[in-house]
């Protein structure tokens, strides 16, 4: 069952249905004429085969019973007849039936609004793209003029450091120059100054070589002295 008035659709009205649907009762079989789902008799005969008395036996059985029809009562209580929901399924179908004549309703409005919509927002367009061409067409000549501007600036700066770079290749030139005569001068003492060493180191050479050998012969001829005076004394 769907309860309720119908929701609203935007601003239109639409048609009114019943707060609920009419309810049938159900007939349910009375409690005395229900069959029990198991044997009671069977029941209290099993419980004295295992020792009950019969008080005893007579309240369980009771108990079972009460149980069982308190069951089915719930169970009766939550099923519906096949008359009852024919008239929920004709009650549900004449509200779809309403549903679908607000829908009908609904689209026809709804969709002249959209026409006068589509038509209001087709004229805002038109004066947006009106106006987006006003716009590029302004931005394109002030970014035209901007665009020379800025070429002229390069120009007459790359011209500048074009100056200033021949200006520092003459300047390097020169400077190159005089920097391999230093440095060939340079390297003329140095050769003068090398080859100086070298022949001072050979006549060191020379006289450390006759340093040491008179050096040996000294101690030659002092060891001789002390081996002559250690064998005769």
């Amino acid at each position: 069952m769907f309860p309720g008035p119908p929701l609203p659709w935007g601003d239109f009205l639409t048609t009114t249905s019943k707060e609920g649907y009419d309810r049938r009762p159900v007939d349910i079989t009375p409690l005395e004429q229900r069959k029990l789902t198991f044997d009671t008799h069977a029941l209290v005969w099993d419980l004295e085969t295992h020792g009950f008395d019969e008080a005893q036996t007579e309240t369980i059985a009771s108990a079972f019973t009460t149980l069982s029809n308190v069951s089915l009562d719930t169970i009766y209580k939550e099923m519906v007849t096949q008359a009852q929901q024919e008239i929920t399924v004709q009650q549900l179908m004449a509200h779809l039936d309403s549903i679908r004549k607000d829908m009908v309703i609904l689209e026809k409005s709804e969709f002249a609004n959209l026409r006068a919509e589509n038509e209001k927002m087709k004229i805002e367009l038109d004066q947006v793209k009106q106006q987006l061409i006003h716009k590029t067409s302004q931005i394109r000549a002030d970014n035209k003029l901007d665009i020379n501007l800025e070429r002229s600036r390069v120009t007459d700066m790359f011209t500048d450091q074009e100056k200033q770079l021949m200006e520092a290749t003459t300047e390097f030139t020169r400077k190159n120059t005089q920097t391999k005569s230093v440095i060939s001068e340079t390297s003329n003492k140095i050769d003068t100054e090398i080859a100086s060493l070298k022949t001072l180191m050979e006549s060191n050479k020379l006289e450390m070589i006759h340093y040491l050998a008179a050096s040996v012969f000294t101690c030659l001829v002092i060891a001789l002295r002390f081996y002559r005076f250690w064998k005769y004394y």
